[in-house]
């Protein structure tokens, strides 16, 4: 390394104290980082300026337009490299340095002057209304006079030392800026954490001679992602080549993050300004890495329009998660880019990718929704291969617990089938000083940690793995029938004839049969009620027929019945033969053997009636119930052994089974931290709680004591 990095990044801090005033310390990189990648630009074009001035000045003069092709390949660097960018303008730091009186005009003029590349992305830095800020405070003149004394040529700090001083500044100025800062910026160890987790596994890989590798983050913010990772392969392999590739729809932020990418010399990655749900800028391009930090709980109404016009969501046609929290359209995004995989073949590699979520995509939506259809979807495609639990305060604009998850279609041989889980929630250091919201941090020995457990796929304390059908459940209803007891009583009369008052005279004929004592059986009471009404042939026809007839009863049993758990269950339907037709429900899966034909009836809701036919209770609604039955267990066999001993009366709703996969209801898949590291804590003795209480009262009594005396 040809300078300190660490020094050179205090310098040039340091010049943001003459900001104070006109601008409040998170404001301080709006002017240090463009400047800083201005005086870097102009110091790398320095060896070939005159060349690239002299040829300007030829080809203005043909009136030759589109000349930046032809100047951007002129620009080398000392080794003769094309640089991809140039300057044509006369200026330089030292020459804007020699006129006080004209500098906003200079400066903006030297901006003028580069290709458009750079000058693309001073624009999203929105530069020009700086210099306005800074002239009007007569700050610019010594700002930039500052800068030129910073030697940034490539012969005192080459691209790798250059590269290293840019993410220091912006992770300090991102920092400065904490009550933002979570926008766009993920702590340095969370990303180093995720790119060990990501990268470690295939060091023998990346650590060959000649190696080319492809990194993408969608979701790239100022680049520290892309940088992290550059800088790991770097460190294990610095012959490799990396290409890297990202996208933001903050404009500032990908300014940040394409000039990173000119400053460390990246020709042939590309930083784009777009929207990553709508707009992908590498339609035919695939990628070996994937990393993101996507925005947690945005909502994707204004994509929606876009997105409900595509047949798929990028090569996903299943259902999409709930319009509220898109976090995991970023991913499936991410697995669009993923290589194709063939064991053993150098053409299709496969990918692998690590992306940051909160709880939400853990278990968010049931069964059938879009989130669990997307868990479903890369869980059964065998591609989750480990999430990893963060500690709570950890980010710098949230204090919410965070998520890493690690999704590959080239698992290792011994992961396939399995999805590791690593809590390390309770691993974290205290910050001497609270960043915003992040008031936590996680040390070396903490991310050492982590990568270990999750290298040596390891069940302990803090690691467990699972089979994929471990996060997997059927979700079936239950229903419990209604009773209703019925009774005829004065203000149930006064309430049914004010809406229906034509069936007086039936009412009456009703009561005289049935009393006013309440009944417990409706079934015996409503078939009463029928027999009636065919006495009163005026009121039978309306009664009979037609939506007044069925309206007038439902108002009938509304008024005069109530539920009753003491009460009979009510009969909705009765069938003269086995509704079911003799064939189960349950074709996948293997009955009970002491299951009689008549207990698997009663557990779907059939009853024999005595008459060699069928009765089916009606379901109270307020009854309802739902279970989750794990993919791994029997249906019939968990109802018994968790729904019946405690509701004898209730039953498996058949609607429900026959909604998806053959007739084994509804899937769904969540994964729950909390259920799988759990530690039962039992409560201290009643003993020790009333000697604790015991002398907090007699301290209180003191206290008190010496405020009367």
């Amino acid at each position: 390394m040809s300078v300190n990095f660490q020094q050179l990044a205090n310098f040039i801090w340091s010049v943001a104290d003459l900001l104070r005033g006109p601008y409040r310390p998170p404001q301080y990189e709006r002017v240090m980082l463009p400047l800083t990648v201005l005086r870097r630009f102009d110091a790398v074009l320095a060896p070939s300026k005159e060349a690239v001035l002299a040829r300007y000045q030829e080809l203005s003069a043909k009136n030759i337009s589109n000349i930046d092709a032809v100047l951007n390949n002129l620009a080398k660097d000392e080794d003769g490299t094309s640089l991809g960018f140039h300057n044509h303008s006369q200026l330089d730091f030292y020459k804007l340095k020699g006129d006080p009186d004209n500098i906003g005009r200079h400066l903006a003029d030297y901006i003028a002057g580069f290709s458009e590349n750079v000058r693309k992305i001073f624009e999203r830095f929105e530069f020009d209304k700086e210099i306005e800020k800074l002239e009007e405070s007569n700050r610019l003149y010594q700002v930039v006079s500052r800068f030129a004394e910073i030697d940034l040529h490539p012969n005192h700090v080459d691209n790798i030392s250059m590269g290293l001083v840019f993410e220091d500044l912006i992770r300090r100025f991102n920092e400065a800026a904490n009550e933002t800062a979570g926008d766009h910026f993920t702590p340095r160890e969370v990303i180093q954490l995720m790119v060990n987790l990501l990268l470690e596994p295939d060091t023998n890989v990346l650590t060959q001679a000649g190696v080319i590798v492809t990194i993408c983050d969608p979701a790239c913010g100022t680049g520290g992602m892309l940088a992290e990772a550059q800088n790991w392969i770097r460190d294990h392999n610095e012959h490799a080549t990396v290409k890297v590739f990202g996208q933001d729809y903050n404009p500032r932020s990908y300014a940040v993050a394409a000039s990173d990418l000119l400053i460390k010399g990246h020709k042939d990655g590309q930083v784009v300004l777009g929207n990553t749900l709508t707009d992908d800028p590498f339609p035919d391009q695939r990628f070996d890495y994937l990393l993101a930090n996507p925005p947690f709980g945005v909502d994707w109404k204004a994509e929606k329009k876009i997105i409900d016009t595509w047949s798929n969501f990028r090569g996903y046609s299943g259902k999409l998660p709930r319009i509220n929290d898109g976090a995991l359209l970023f991913l499936l995004y991410m697995m669009s880019k993923f290589q194709d995989y063939k064991p053993g073949d150098r053409n299709n590699p496969g990918s692998r990718t690590a992306i940051v979520f909160n709880g939400s995509p853990l278990f968010t939506g049931g069964a059938g929704s879009g989130e669990s259809e997307i868990r479903r979807w890369i869980i059964e495609s065998d591609q989750l291969e480990a999430i990893v639990a963060l500690p709570e305060q950890m980010f710098y604009n949230t204090g919410i617990g965070t998520f890493i998850w690690v999704v590959s279609n080239r698992k290792a041989e011994h992961r396939k089938g399995e999805i590791q889980l690593i809590d390390a929630r309770e691993r974290f250091k205290p910050m001497k000083r609270s960043l915003g919201d992040k008031r936590r941090y996680l040390d070396s020995v903490a991310l050492d940690a982590v990568t270990r457990e999750h290298g040596g796929l390891e069940n302990s304390q803090t690691s467990r793995v699972f089979d994929n059908t471990d996060f997997g459940y059927r979700r079936i209803t239950v229903l419990r029938p209604l009773r209703l007891r019925f009774q005829i009583n004065d203000e149930a009369r006064e309430r049914f004839l004010n809406t229906c008052p034509e069936l007086f005279d039936a009412l009456q004929a009703v009561q005289d049969e049935l009393g006013t004592e309440p009944l417990l059986d409706w079934n015996q009471a409503w078939a009463t009620v029928q027999k009636v009404f065919k006495t009163l042939p005026d009121e039978m026809e309306s009664w009979a027929k037609g939506a007044k007839g069925s309206a007038q009863k439902k108002i009938f049993r509304d008024c005069f019945t109530t539920v009753d758990p003491d009460a009979e269950p009510v009969i909705a339907k009765r069938f003269k033969a086995d509704p079911m037709g003799g064939t189960s429900y349950f074709p996948s899966q293997t009955l009970p053997t002491d299951l009689t034909t008549q207990g698997l009836h009663i557990l779907l809701g059939l009853h024999e009636d005595g008459k060699k036919g069928f009765i089916e209770f009606e379901s109270d609604p307020a009854l309802k119930d739902f279970e989750n039955i794990p993919l791994k267990e029997d249906i019939v066999s968990y109802v018994l052994r968790e729904v019946r001993p405690y509701l004898a009366d209730a039953w498996i709703d058949r609607e429900t089974l026959d909604d998806l996969d053959g007739g084994i209801g509804k899937v769904g898949y969540e994964i729950n931290f909390n259920r799988v590291f759990f530690q039962y804590q039992p409560p201290r003795p009643l003993a020790e709680i009333d000697t604790e209480l015991a002398e907090v009262e007699k301290r209180i009594l003191s206290l008190l004591g010496e405020v009367t005396k």
